[in-house]
């Protein structure tokens, strides 16, 4: 295997194949890309095309395959110390994002009835452990978890792991937003949840509930739903902008360059944020007037009401109806746990996924 690498894309799914596929036509500056996944089928196909891509469209982004098992013992661990990244897009999850378009099944109908927070610990899984092996290897690395940002990232952080941020979420309407306007997206500044995404599947009609915030040159937006009705997401995971609102802020950070947009969980944060890149280090960029108290505040307030919260202490509780929801099938679960069992956690989580998953009436 390589010495090292600029990035790592772990994950071969359609967010991490996105991801790099993306890289391959958008760079600018020379870019070494390692893509890590199981399947090794899709494996070699992501690296044939990444390669082929970039050939395309004439970018300086070559890539490589490394194959890994994530599920396996001390699998981290071997795949850190053999790529040696500087940068790791961590996109692998044992519980995918279609979950959100399916009714099929009783799984997918407590997710649908409960809120995605319900798939947390199984997003969080691999991720930690990634997250892990950094840590013991001491490597000075940028790490972003793609799986459900707006709250693992902040089982991440309380784990003591440094994590940068995610990708899409806010950026999906972020930049959907700021193509309906057609203006530049330094102009648009917002904070957003990623329960606001629900509302923008639906057609303008339909909207409710609290909408996210958003500041154009400076002046808040009185009616966010009037301003941005045109705006309609799919059903399903909106891949087509989410996996791609990593790829301006990843070769950036690759070449040392400044960026700033919008992103999901900074350093554990829950909720999305307007970020600024500066000298390597992803920082917040609030619209005045408004402190990181606030908006801390105003996107943590959507999983006290129903979702997952991370306590300042590590300890993760559940509210609302995904609490109730829980507790119809396993009581125990239903009072949250602490963020540092969450191994035997996962299990009793997947144990209860793949029991409702069977259930198909």
């Amino acid at each position: 295997m390589t010495n090292s690498c600029d990035i790592l894309v772990s994950g071969t799914g359609s967010f991490g194949g996105r991801i790099a596929l993306d890289i391959a036509a958008t760079a600018r500056e020379p870019v070494h890309v390692v893509v890590a996944g199981r399947n090794r089928d899709r494996l070699s196909w992501l690296v044939t095309a990444g390669n082929a891509r970039a050939s395309l469209f004439g970018t300086p982004a070559r890539f490589s395959a490394y194959e890994v098992d994530l599920l396996s013992d001390g699998a981290s661990d071997r795949m850190i110390a053999d790529v040696a990244p500087r940068i790791v897009a961590q996109a692998a999850s044992v519980q995918t994002s279609q979950v959100i378009a399916n009714r099929d099944n009783a799984w997918a109908r407590l997710v649908a009835e409960g809120g995605l927070s319900v798939t947390a610990v199984s997003q969080a899984i691999l991720s930690v452990r990634v997250a892990d092996a950094i840590s013991r290897a001491g490597r000075d690395v940028a790490f972003f978890n793609c799986g459900f940002p707006d709250v693992v990232n902040g089982i991440i952080r309380a784990l003591g792991h440094p994590v940068v941020s995610g990708f899409g979420n806010i950026a999906i309407l972020s930049n959907a937003f700021c193509g309906q306007e057609e203006i530049e997206t330094g102009r648009l500044k917002m904070l957003a949840h990623y329960q606001n995404l629900a509302a923008f599947r639906l057609t303008p009609d339909e909207r409710d509930g609290v909408p996210p915030r958003v500041w154009i040159d400076g002046v808040e937006v009185d009616d966010v739903y009037a301003r941005f009705r045109h705006v309609r997401l799919t059903r399903e995971p909106a891949i087509e902008i989410s996996g791609a609102t990593g790829v301006p802020l990843l070769l950036a950070l690759a070449a040392g360059k400044p960026w700033s947009g919008h992103m999901p969980g900074p350093d554990g944060r829950p909720g999305g944020y307007p970020v600024r890149l500066d000298g390597g280090e992803l920082l917040l960029d609030l619209p005045q007037g408004v402190s990181e108290a606030d908006a801390v505040a105003f996107n943590r307030a959507f999983e006290e009401t129903n979702g997952m919260v991370v306590e300042d202490g590590g300890y993760v509780r559940f509210a609302g109806r995904l609490s109730e929801a829980l507790g119809q099938h396993d009581e125990g679960l239903r009072h949250g746990f602490d963020v540092h069992d969450l191994e035997e956690i996962f299990q009793r989580f997947e144990s209860l996924r793949a029991g409702l998953g069977r259930q198909t009436s």
